[in-house]
C-alpha cells in the first residue's frame, strides 16, 4: 500500500531530498509532493502567466492565489502531510499549510529545530508527530506505513 506524502515549508535546504532518500533507503513505497521550492518562480507565476503589476501587493497576491491551487490539491491528496520550519525564515505558508492540512483531517508530522518549540505549540498541538530531523521524519514514516521499527 504505497502513500502520497506532501512536504511543505522551509525552501532553503535539502530537507526534502534527504527525507525522500531516506525513504528509499528504508524501501518505502512512498510518492512525494511539494510546493513550487524555486523561490523566483513563486513568486512571479502569477504576474507572468496573467500580466505584469505595477504594485507589489498584487504581484504577490497573483502568485499566491496560483501557488495556493497547488498546495490546496496536493495536500487534498496527500496521505500524510509534512511541514518544515527552519531557523533563518519566517514560513507563514507553511503555517497555514499546518491548518489547512489539519482541518482536513490529514495526519501532520511538523519539523523544526527545539528553539522553535514555544512558538509553534499550536501548530504542534495540531500534529501527530513533532520531529526535528529529516531522519526521524523518515523513520515515522516507516513506522507508520509498515509498523517496523529501526533504521534502514
Amino acid at each position: 500500500m504505497g502513500w502520497t506524502v506532501y512536504l511543505s515549508g522551509e525552501i532553503h535546504t535539502d530537507w526534502r531530498e534527504a527525507i525522500a532518500a531516506q525513504a528509499q533507503a528504508r524501501g518505502l513505497d512512498i510518492v512525494f509532493t511539494a510546493p513550487v521550492t524555486d523561490h523566483a518562480a513563486s513568486d512571479d507565476c502569477g504576474a507572468e502567466i496573467l500580466g505584469a503589476e505595477a504594485d507589489k501587493f498584487w504581484h504577490d497576491r497573483k502568485g499566491a492565489q496560483l501557488n495556493a491551487i497547488r498546495t490546496r490539491t496536493l495536500i487534498g491528496k496527500a496521505d500524510v502531510v509534512v511541514v518544515r520550519f527552519g531557523t533563518q525564515y519566517k514560513q507563514w505558508n507553511a503555517a497555514f499549510d499546518a491548518g489547512y492540512a489539519a482541518a482536513l483531517g490529514k495526519p501532520l508530522i511538523v519539523m523544526h529545530p527545539p528553539e522553535h518549540a514555544h512558538a509553534l505549540k499550536e501548530v504542534d498541538a495540531a500534529a501527530q508527530a513533532v520531529a526535528e530531523t529529516p531522519e526521524q521524519v523518515a523513520a515515522l514514516l516507516d513506522y507508520a506505513l509498515t509498523g517496523r521499527l529501526g533504521a534502514a
